[in-house]
């Protein structure tokens, strides 16, 4: 099979914008996307495009991916959205990936949006709710942050973490948030903020809890045949990896690990010829504080339980061995649920073209992103190799 390269990627601001709409919003990702290519892209070389959208608050519930590639003028290109919870638009570049890498396309379009701050707090919690499992967990009033709680207080139990390492999950995401000019909380926050704050579900404090973000992201993947008509320096996309699972915790053996996540990465990291010691930087799904060291374990950068000791040592620190979040993550960045998945690699692609200004990770050659949907019973991991590593 042909390989997929990413030719362009780009975003929008993540935040809060009651003057925008999905379509707006994705209008401005995906002119930055366009922008992003070397030599140029028409409209009519893009072949086919993939849409992730949970449409919270119900919004074009039909047809929302030709919504927005009509919008943007993509007449005619046959659009799917995605709907994945959180993974959305992870796979929506997964699809892009499949539809290159199996000769039906050469050009493909992956994207997401979500427009989620203009609803009252009770509609969006309902509108979160749905990606969990209905009747056992949601119907029974359990949230999210009730849900990565009792993951939390499990890791605690079995592995002896602590919550001030969740904590410095939040500083470091905090501190990385700062350098980049899309953040939704683009500020620094300290260990004792973070630690001091209200509590919103124990073990979780605000800081240990993403925002709710409106925002959108998009990727350009084109075939091994074509990517030298738009760029010399073309990002590979070595691996990919899907996995799903239960979506309820109850439906799982354990509540100290997402075996989907495990089960993405191990056919990515076969798929791209790697482990993961031959990670540069990462982009994972931290949703909550305990969920990026849950991602430290089962991407394979340590073993069970040494999660929160990496963030002790500092090794995914912007400094450190491993740089994890380089752009905030869902923590700093934000979370509009259908953009994150295709705004995570938007990250890896600025990182290993050395285009990350501040936040840049030296001699990042191979970057990985990882993108949960819910509390786990989906999930998409992708490998992704620079123009010197491809060269």
């Amino acid at each position: 099979m042909r390989d997929a390269y990413v030719i362009g990627a780009g975003g929008s601001q993540y935040g809060a914008f009651p003057t925008e709409s999905y379509r707006s919003m994705f209008r401005t990702a995906f002119e930055s996307t366009t922008a992003s290519v070397d030599n140029g892209i028409d409209a009519g070389d893009i072949d086919e495009a993939f849409i992730g959208m949970i449409s919270i608050g119900g919004r074009q519930l039909g047809l929302s991916g030709p919504a927005v590639t009509e919008h943007v003028g993509l007449h005619g290109v046959p659009t799917t959205r995605l709907e994945n919870a959180c993974a959305a638009s992870g796979y929506a570049v997964r699809q892009a990936v499949q539809a290159v890498r199996s000769g039906m396309a050469d050009v493909v379009l992956a994207g997401g949006v979500e427009m989620m701050t203009d609803l009252s707090s009770d509609t969006t919690r309902y509108w979160f709710g749905v990606s969990g499992e209905t009747e056992w967990e949601r119907m029974a009033g359990t949230t999210f942050s009730g849900v990565y709680a009792q993951i939390a207080s499990a890791h605690m139990a079995e592995y002896g973490t602590e919550r001030e390492q969740l904590s410095k999950i939040a500083v470091k995401s905090h501190a990385n948030g700062a350098l980049n000019p899309d953040a939704h909380l683009g500020f620094e926050c300290s260990l004792e903020q973070a630690e001091g704050a209200g509590v919103v579900a124990d073990p979780l404090t605000l800081y240990h809890c993403c925002p709710t973000s409106d925002g959108a992201a998009a990727v350009l993947v084109a075939s091994e045949d074509v990517v030298e008509q738009y760029t010399d320096t073309p990002v590979r996309i070595a691996g990919v990896g899907a996995a799903s699972d239960g979506v309820g915790l109850f439906q799982r053996d354990s509540y100290t690990s997402l075996p989907a996540t495990k089960q993405a990465a191990e056919t990515a990291y076969e798929m791209a010829g790697v482990g993961p010691e031959d990670v540069d930087f990462a982009e994972v799904h931290d949703c909550f504080s305990i969920a990026e060291i849950l991602a430290y374990e089962d991407l394979g950068f340590c073993e069970p339980g040494e999660g929160g000791q990496l963030i002790e040592d500092g090794v995914t620190t912007l400094e450190g061995d491993l740089p994890v979040n380089t752009s905030g993550g869902l923590k700093s960045k934000g979370h509009p649920i259908g953009a994150t998945g295709a705004g995570q690699v938007y990250e890896a692609f600025k990182q290993l073209r050395g285009d990350a200004g501040d936040r840049q990770v030296e001699g990042a050659q191979v970057g990985l992103t990882h993108n949960v949907g819910g509390s786990g019973g989906a999930a998409v991991v992708h490998v992704l190799e620079g123009p010197e590593v491809d060269a």
